[in-house]
């Protein structure tokens, strides 16, 4: 009997459609049967590799943009790309460039059909041989074995997640269903339904999960990973969108986007006692990087001990070619920085930080000086230093309009870029995506402590390791802020310590802030050089956009409500 019968249109087009089918089934020769397939050791473990390969990687998130261009972060300079859909509204059920539900449900099916075969791995050639040496490597296989159902159930949880940050509650499936079964009575989960399924996925992998993965295994999921990810879903369970539905007008079914009223503050505390139980957690190795610029940058960097679950990446210069400068060979410009952005790095006074002010005429006379590290860290900034030139941003320089594809911003993207690779001789470098790290942690715990215990220390303590950590060194913050004053702050430091991270657009949702941040102007600067040298900024208005509160979650594909005559469309798409 199946523990689900939960199917999904996505599901059923996998089924019939041969490329999806042969995609799916790329790990099965059709030289030899599939039997055989499911019994070979080796042919499991490509398997289990191939589980990984559908995790998120936010380079080219929405059609060749990262997603920090669809929020206050940045711009997309090349104008006919589909991310610009989130700026102006024009995305709706039939068209949207961000759709991942058939992304994500394809990486749940192929976990449920490695788990529903793995078990049929033939290890007889070890159990029945007596020699000591392949007893040992009996013990060995089941060992791994184990633990390959385990990462597989973390990573299905994974993409539940994904799932429903996006839509809200989806069909849970642990069958990897077949031609011919029963499609009839499909249902949408609730979003608790969901969220508890997740959280238990997570408490049970990680039960199971070595707490490191040995040298070769870097990458895979650990126990850290696992109680990391419960910790972010209790983040956003106690988070305002999951618990306020007022949005949806008299949309009929609350459940699938919001959770059961509740206690609150014993939501946050959930979250907070997660976040703690990973920072917590012995022998895992994290630490805060003591290199913020070469933890994105280093071709070794899914090595660096914050990360705690990151997708590692090939070795390419795509995102070199996409997103250096316009004046540098082969530069496309790509993700340029905002100054909505820009204006949010403090400016650095004596032992204080405090705001950039553009009404403050010394900081307008030179406003990337005595800026909080990370701007220089994450940003190019004009006539900075970069590649061993100086990057000519103002108006008639090199890397400035009106050279076609030059910023519109006044700033180009440094964070992920190998400034070390030679586009013309095609050199390379690997690039690994961090999909969670300790510096995000640590703020989840901080922004979920302030909300129900906000005069506990470990607030203010948290927050200021990531400010003071080495290499970035901002001054403390103040003592005395209000629970306001601390949210605030929260939130001001998850948007420049985790910038072009792939965040942004979640906070400002999960916050219901987006009808305020991303209903204002994206702006930027104008430069102009004098004949002596110097510069004078501007700031100007780049774009404006458009957030509507249906935006909150993605709209269910019209293509599976026509298969699914019975489902409720996300609210008021």
């Amino acid at each position: 009997m199946k523990k689900y019968i939960h199917l999904i249109s996505l599901i059923f087009f996998i089924i019939v459609t041969p490329s999806c089918s042969d995609y799916l089934e790329r790990d099965i020769s059709t030289a030899i049967d599939e039997e055989l397939v499911n019994s070979v050791y080796s042919y499991s473990r490509s398997r289990l590799n191939a589980l990984y390969t559908l995790l998120p990687s936010g380079f080219f998130e929405i059609d060749g943009a990262m997603i920090a261009s669809a929020s206050d972060e940045a711009e997309h300079t090349y104008q006919n790309s589909t991310v610009h859909f989130y700026n102006i509204g024009s995305w709706n059920p039939f068209v949207n460039p961000g759709d991942t539900w058939t992304i994500f449900f394809t990486a749940i099916r192929n976990v449920n059909l490695f788990l529903a075969n793995v078990d049929d791995i033939n290890l007889d050639m070890y159990r029945l041989d007596p020699r000591e040496s392949q007893q040992l490597i009996y013990q060995q296989r089941l060992e791994e074995i184990e633990q390959w159902k385990y990462q597989a159930r973390f990573l299905r949880a994974f993409y539940y997640f994904e799932l429903i940050k996006r839509y809200g509650g989806v069909p849970l499936i642990e069958d990897a269903l077949e031609w011919g079964d029963d499609i009839t009575n499909v249902k949408r989960n609730s979003l608790s339904e969901c969220v508890k399924y997740i959280i238990d996925e997570c408490d049970a992998a990680a039960s199971k999960l070595y707490v490191k993965q040995p040298s070769a295994e870097l990458g895979r999921a650990t126990k850290g990973a696992a109680l990391a990810l419960k910790a972010k879903v209790l983040l956003y369970a106690a988070s305002d969108l999951w618990n306020m539905p007022g949005w949806t007008g008299s949309y009929p079914d609350t459940e699938l986007i919001s959770l059961p009223a509740g206690d609150r503050s014993e939501r946050w505390k959930a979250a907070a006692d997660a976040a703690k139980t990973v920072i917590d957690l012995p022998g895992t190795g994290y630490a805060l990087s003591n290199d913020y610029r070469n933890m994105f940058v280093r071709g070794d960097s899914y090595q660096n001990p914050e990360h705690i679950f990151v997708r590692r990446g090939g070795t390419s210069n795509s995102f070199e070619v996409a997103n250096y400068p316009i004046g540098f060979d082969k530069g496309q410009s790509g993700t340029t920085p905002s100054q909505n952005l820009v204006d949010a790095y403090e400016v650095i006074e004596g032992n204080t930080a405090v705001p950039f002010n553009w009404n403050n005429p010394a900081h307008t006379a030179s406003p990337y000086s005595n800026r909080d590290p990370r701007l220089n860290m994450n940003i190019i900034t004009n006539n900075s230093v970069y590649k061993g030139r100086n990057v000519e941003i103002w108006r008639d320089g090199r890397d400035g309009k009106p050279i076609p594809l030059a910023t519109r911003t006044g700033y180009y993207l440094k964070k992920y870029l190998d400034e070390n690779i030679n586009l013309l001789t095609n050199t390379v470098s690997v690039h690994s995506w961090s999909l969670i790290r300790l510096a995000d942690v640590y703020l989840w715990y901080a922004e979920a402590l302030n909300e129900y215990n906000p005069t506990h220390p470990d607030i203010k303590t948290y927050v200021n390791r990531i400010r003071q950590r080495q290499g970035v060194n901002m001054p403390a913050l103040p003592s005395g802020l209000t629970q306001e004053q601390m949210r605030s702050t929260i939130r001001h430091e998850r948007f420049v310590e985790l910038a072009f991270e792939g965040h942004r657009f979640w906070d400002a949702r999960r916050w219901m802030i987006a009808p305020t941040v991303f209903n204002s102007p994206l702006n930027g600067v104008e430069i102009a050089r004098t004949q002596s040298g110097s510069f004078n900024y501007s700031k100007i208005k780049v774009e404006e956009r458009s957030f509507q509160p249906k935006m909150y979650f993605y709209p269910i594909p019209q293509q599976e409500l026509l298969k699914m005559p019975e489902w409720k469309q996300n609210p008021l798409w």
